[in-house]
Formats: C-alpha cells, sequence, structure tokens
C-alpha cells in the first residue's frame, strides 16, 4: 500500500513498533555500539556476556526511543543501563557461585574397620531396634523422648534398646570370631 498524495502518516507513537521510523536509532546504535559494548566487556571480563547485555540496554532504548532521544545524552542513559544489567548479574553470579561453593561434595576419609562393622551390625537387626539404639547412642535422645518421638510406651523403647543393644552385640561378636579364624 502506498501513500497517495496528500495522506498523512500516524504519528510515530501511534504507529506500530515495526513501523517506526528507526534510522535515527539506527544510526544513534551504530555509534555507540562497539564502544558501550568494550567498556562493559572490561567490567565484566566476558565479551559473549557485555554483548548480550549491552544489547538488552540498546532493546530498553528502543522501546523508549521517543523519550530517550530527547536525553541530553542517550548514549550515557544506555551505558548506565547496560552497566546495571552487568552489575545484576555479577551479583547474580556472585551469590551463585557463594550457594555452589557449599554445596559442593565434602570429600570425608573412608570409616575406619570398626565403624563399618557397626554399620553392618545395625544393618543386620530389626528396624525398630536399630532406630532406636540410633536414636539413643547416636542421637543422644532420652528414653522419653524417642518415646514421645515413636509415639510408643518408655517400657516399649527400653525394650528395643534391651535387644537391639543384644543383637548388635551378638553380630559383632560372630564377626570378631570371623576375624580371628
Amino acid at each position: 500500500m502506498t501513500p497517495t498524495r496528500g495522506t498523512r502518516h500516524p504519528p510515530a507513537a501511534e504507529q506500530p513498533l515495526l513501523l517506526r521510523p528507526t534510522l535515527e536509532f539506527d544510526d544513534f546504535y551504530a555509534a555507540n555500539v562497539r564502544t558501550i559494548t568494550g567498556q562493559i566487556f572490561a567490567y565484566t571480563g566476558d565479551r559473549a556476556e557485555a554483548e548480550d547485555l549491552v544489547a538488552e540496554a540498546f532493546c530498553r532504548a528502543l522501546a523508549r526511543w521517543h523519550k530517550v532521544q530527547d536525553y541530553e545524552n542517550p548514549t550515557a542513559w544506555v551505558r548506565r543501563v547496560a552497566w546495571n544489567l552487568a552489575t545484576s548479574h555479577l551479583r547474580r553470579r556472585t551469590v551463585a557461585q557463594r550457594f555452589l561453593k557449599r554445596q559442593q561434595e565434602v570429600h570425608e576419609p573412608p570409616p575406619d574397620g570398626d565403624r563399618v562393622d557397626l554399620m553392618r551390625a545395625l544393618a543386620g537387626i530389626g528396624e525398630r531396634h536399630r532406630k532406636a539404639v540410633i536414636l539413643r547412642y547416636m542421637a543422644g535422645l532420652t528414653v522419653a523422648e524417642i518415646a514421645h518421638q515413636e509415639g510408643v510406651p518408655e517400657a516399649t523403647v527400653r525394650s528395643w534398646l534391651a535387644r537391639g543393644k543384644a543383637a548388635l552385640a551378638g553380630r559383632l561378636a560372630v564377626h570378631d570370631e570371623m576375624e580371628e579364624r
């Protein structure tokens, strides 16, 4: 559709973004993108990241070009936006790196022979007895606390502990006898 003589175009603000005249913005972009990218690259140390951040800043400028073009220094505005984006990105990256450092796998020395024997012996006794022994002797809970946690009478916990200790003693004794042979 070609305009005919005497046809008036709607103002730029009323035109869809893709139909607006962007020649002015294109010139502004071409004149400033390399300089600002170099500055942001120096700040972030990552060229691809700097290019992305500057592109985002110029996209924001284009979306507001009708206002930004009237600023005393539109280049300073774009630089500030890019710099703010870079600062936010660096902060997020720092927080993520700190989090990942805390999540790194901790390499502990392998358990000694006695610990392996105890773990095997615990694995070989009943679940209730094992849980009672672990809660009492490893977690340091009292008989009353275990009873409350498990919802059983204290006498039941004492029974589990007595049977669990006896089963452990038997399993550990058998293991000691096997080692002596």
